[in-house]
C-alpha cells in the first residue's frame, strides 16, 4: 500500500475509527447526491444539444445536420472520459480522493458554467464550436475523475440479501437529474419569448447546474472525507489499482462486463435524447409538452428502478437482466413508430420505454461490481462502466437519428437492438462465472 493511499491523509485517529458508525444507508445518500449532480449536467447538455446548440452553434447549417453535429459533441465527453479515470486514478494514488473529488468537480462545474457563456456562431464564428468542443472534453474528463467509489462500497457493505435493493440506489440520480433539468427547461420555455429564450433563457439552467455542482461537492466530501469512511475504503480494499494491473489480472473480465450493461445504456439514449430530437425536428409538439411528458415518463423510470431491487434479490439479478435484454430488443423492433402516433403514442413509447429501462438499469451497475474480486472493484467497474457508456450511450442519438433520418423511423432501434443482442450474450456468458463480488 503506497503511502500516499488515503489513510496517510485521513491522520491517526483512521484506525481507531469504529466501522459500525457508517451505515449503507449513510452511503446511499452521499451515491444518491453524487449521480443526481452528475446527470443534471448531463441532461442539460443533452436538451441543448436538441433546442439551443443546432440554432446558436452550428446556426450556419440546416436544423438535422446542427442537431447530428450537437450529438457528435454529446458523444465527445464519453470518448474522453476513460483517459479522465486514468488521469484522476493518478491523482488519487498520490494525493487521496478528496483531492481527486474536488478537482473533479471543480473541473465539470467550471465547463459547465462557461457553456452557459458560450457566444453565438455569428459572433465569433467557428470558435463558437472550437470552445464548445474544448468545454465537453471538460466535462467528459471531470466524469470520469467524479467515480468516488461509494456504489462500490454500498455493495460491500449491504446486507447480502438486500444487494439488488442496495444495487439500484445509485441509479435514482439518473431520472431525478433528468427531471429537474426537463421541468427547468420547460419553465424557461413556457414563460419566455423563442427571442428571449434563445437569446438568454437558456444559459440559467447551465449556471443551476453549477450551484448543483457545487452543493454536491461539499455533500460528498462531507461523506468522503470521513475518517469512517477512509477506515472502509482500505479495509473493503476500494483503492485504485493501476490499469495495467487490473488489465493483467482482469482483462477478460473487463471485456465481458463493457456488454453486461451495454444495451441500458443504449436505451437510456433512446427514451431520453433521441425522441426529443425527432419530436423537435419533425413534429409539431410543442417543447414544453414533450419536456413534461418526459419529466412524467422519467417517474415510471423512477418506480421501475426501486421494483428493479426486490426483483434482483427475489430472482436473480442475472435472471432480470437477461429479461430487461429481451425487452429492450423488443422495444428496440417495435417501438420507434409510436413517435409518429401523436401524443398517444409519445407517451406510450416514452412510459414503456422508461420502465424497461429501470428494470435494466437499475441493476447495470451492480452487475459490473460483481464481476471484479475486491482488489480491481474500484478501478475496474470505473473502465468498464466508461467502457459501457462510450460504446452504449455516447453514440446512440447520433445513430439512431441519422438512421431515421436516412431510412425512416424503424430503422431508429438498429443501434439499440444490436445493443441488446449484445447484452443478452454477456449477461449468458457472465452467469457461467463465478460472481466474485456476490460470493
Amino acid at each position: 500500500m503506497s503511502s500516499t493511499s488515503p489513510s496517510a491523509h485521513a491522520g491517526p485517529s483512521a484506525s481507531a475509527s469504529p466501522l459500525h458508525r457508517v451505515s449503507p444507508s449513510d452511503i446511499a445518500v452521499g451515491v444518491i447526491i453524487g449521480r443526481t449532480s452528475e446527470f443534471f449536467d448531463f441532461f442539460v447538455f443533452a436538451i441543448a444539444s436538441v433546442i439551443v446548440f443546432p440554432q446558436r452553434i452550428f446556426s450556419f447549417t440546416d436544423p438535422l445536420t446542427g442537431t447530428l453535429l450537437s450529438f457528435a459533441l454529446l458523444a465527445l465527453a464519453f470518448v474522453v472520459r476513460p483517459l479522465g479515470s486514468a488521469l484522476f486514478m493518478a491523482i488519487d494514488r498520490r494525493h487521496g480522493r478528496v483531492s481527486k473529488l474536488t478537482a473533479a468537480l471543480f473541473l465539470m462545474g467550471t465547463a459547465t458554467v462557461a457553456m452557459g457563456l458560450i457566444p453565438s456562431h455569428e459572433d465569433v464564428g467557428y470558435w463558437a464550436v472550437v470552445i464548445l468542443a474544448v468545454l465537453r472534453i471538460g466535462q467528459g474528463l471531470a466524469l470520469g475523475g467524479a467515480w468516488d467509489g461509494m456504489p462500490s462500497l454500498l455493495a460491500l457493505t449491504a446486507p447480502k440479501s438486500r444487494r439488488g435493493i442496495y444495487a439500484m440506489v445509485p441509479q435514482l440520480g439518473a431520472p431525478i437529474g433528468l427531471i429537474v433539468a426537463s421541468l427547468l427547461f420547460a419553465y424557461l420555455a413556457a414563460n419566455l419569448s423563442a427571442e428571449d429564450f434563445l437569446g438568454w433563457g437558456w444559459r440559467y439552467p447551465f449556471f443551476v447546474a453549477f450551484s448543483v455542482n457545487v452543493v454536491a461537492l461539499f455533500a460528498r466530501l462531507r461523506i468522503v472525507a470521513t475518517d469512517e469512511f477512509q477506515e472502509l475504503f482500505e479495509s473493503r480494499e476500494l483503492q485504485p489499482t493501476r490499469l495495467r494491473i487490473t488489465l493483467a489480472e482482469d482483462g477478460p473480465t473487463v471485456l465481458l462486463g463493457i456488454f453486461v450493461p451495454l444495451a441500458s445504456f443504449a436505451m437510456f439514449h433512446m427514451v431520453t435524447v433521441y425522441p426529443l430530437s425527432w419530436i423537435f425536428l419533425y413534429t409539431n409538439e410543442t417543447l414544453v409538452s414533450f419536456l413534461v411528458i418526459e419529466a412524467v415518463a422519467a417517474l415510471a423510470g423512477i418506480a421501475a428502478i426501486l421494483l428493479s431491487g426486490f426483483l434482483a434479490d427475489r430472482i436473480g439479478r442475472q435472471r432480470l437482466l437477461l429479461v430487461g435484454a429481451l425487452l429492450i430488443g423488443g422495444f428496440a423492433i417495435l417501438a420507434p413508430l409510436l413517435l409518429s402516433a401523436g401524443k398517444t403514442g409519445e407517451m406510450v413509447y416514452m412510459i414503456a420505454g422508461f420502465f424497461i429501462l429501470g428494470l435494466s438499469f437499475g441493476q447495470s451497475s451492480g452487475a459490473v461490481g460483481s464481476l471484479f474480486g475486491v482488489r480491481n472493484r474500484y478501478t475496474g467497474s470505473a473502465i468498464v462502466s466508461d467502457l459501457a457508456w462510450m460504446f452504449g450511450a455516447g453514440f446512440a442519438p447520433l445513430t439512431a437519428l441519422l438512421l431515421s433520418a436516412w431510412l425512416g423511423l424503424p430503422a431508429a432501434g438498429l443501434y439499440l437492438l444490436s445493443g441488446a443482442v449484445c447484452s443478452t450474450i454477456a449477461v449468458l456468458l457472465a452467469g457461467r462465472m463465478e460472481f466474485k463480488g456476490d460470493a
